[in-house]
């Protein structure tokens, strides 16, 4: 065997890992299982049409909701999980796989491309990389609310402190320049 098909191979197997696996889990999207299961429909052709969890509760209720967001949690950390016995939590596999989940879930190949909005993903993806980022996250959010009484703005300035959290824990890394950029793209998603 020579050393270009090792190599090979060996490439095959961190697209695999790094890439593929998380899309593909990514693409198993909460609401459309639970809202299939419960309501025998699809969730996108129900009220704002989104394949979220914000969407499921509006359908079926606080469990839709938790179901959801369950359900989204677990993928992303399955996915976490496998990159990381495979690569040892290197950080560009770790985001690799939160990047490629998030793709999955926002553009699931089971779905035709149309999937929820991401927030669950990239929540349970800052989690994995640091606790804390949720526990800032979740004091900015009652902060906000507190002053503004907007559920969306302060969910949206609540999220802005994941890339903070990870900028101050990991400093100038591929994760926290990565899920900054993420988050970015998240702003572009929802603004659609």
């Amino acid at each position: 065997m020579s050393i270009y098909s090792t190599s090979l191979g060996l490439n095959a197997m961190i697209l695999l890992f790094s890439a593929i696996l998380p899309y593909l889990l990514g693409s198993f999207n909460g609401a459309y299982i639970v809202t299939k299961l419960f309501k025998k429909q699809d969730i996108r052709t129900l009220e704002s049409g989104n394949a979220g969890a914000t969407n499921a509760g509006r359908v079926l209720g606080k469990k839709g909701f938790l179901l959801t967001v369950f359900i989204d949690a677990v993928k992303t950390w399955i996915a976490l999980w496998i990159i990381t016995i495979w690569f040892g939590g290197l950080e560009w596999a770790i985001f690799s796989g939160i990047l490629f989940v998030l793709l999955g879930h926002l553009f699931p190949l089971y779905l035709q491309f149309k999937g929820g909005k991401g927030i669950v993903v990239y929540l349970a993806g800052a989690l994995w990389l640091e606790p804390l980022t949720l526990a800032a996250a979740a004091i900015a959010m009652g902060l906000c609310y507190g002053f503004s009484r907007r559920y969306t703005i302060s969910g949206f300035f609540a999220i802005a402190m994941v890339p903070v959290t990870l900028f101050l824990s990991y400093g100038l890394t591929i994760v926290s320049v990565g899920m900054s950029l993420a988050f970015i793209a998240l702003l572009f998603v929802h603004k659609k």
